[in-house]
């Protein structure tokens, strides 16, 4: 998945307007215009369509904990350089506050239910024996569980 389709997703699943795009980026201290935002979110074969950056989904994914969860006191994280599927699942996980249990109900809700055991592997530290790679399918499964467990027309 690219990172347009994932904010693309993330948006449809809590029914975003651009204002609150923006605002979730302000939370994480980082401005984007509304132009910015929508040129994000147009189809990848569309004349002004802009590729949105690893360091700019994580700086989203940072807001989106802020938006949902407040900001923390002090200095805010920096986004990372280099934005793997594991990360994004650890920064949902946080934002929504998502225990193991819930993270099971949105795979089972998709329709693809995965073990305990599986969550923790992609939650783990990379330099763990039992580290598993979050692969494209199942951060797309884990979307279409969040759309129908947070979406309320789905």
């Amino acid at each position: 998945m690219t990172n347009n389709d994932i904010l693309k997703r993330i948006r449809y699943v809590f029914d975003y307007s651009d204002e609150e795009m923006m605002a979730i980026f302000d939370s994480a201290d980082y401005k984007v215009s509304r132009s910015l935002v929508t040129d994000w979110l147009k189809n990848d074969d569309h004349d002004e369509f802009k590729e949105i950056y690893d360091d700019q989904l994580a700086t989203f994914l940072n807001g989106l904990i802020n938006t949902k969860r407040g900001k923390r006191e002090g200095e805010q994280p920096k986004p990372e350089k280099l934005l793997d599927n594991n990360t994004i699942l650890k920064k949902l996980k946080i934002a929504l506050n998502l225990k193991t249990e819930d993270v099971l109900e949105v795979f089972k809700l998709a329709g693809k239910p995965i073990s305990p055991h599986e969550v923790t592997a992609f939650l783990r530290n990379p330099k763990q024996q039992q580290f598993r790679p979050f692969l494209d399918q199942y951060l797309r499964n884990f979307l279409n569980g969040l759309q129908l467990k947070y979406r309320k027309d789905s």
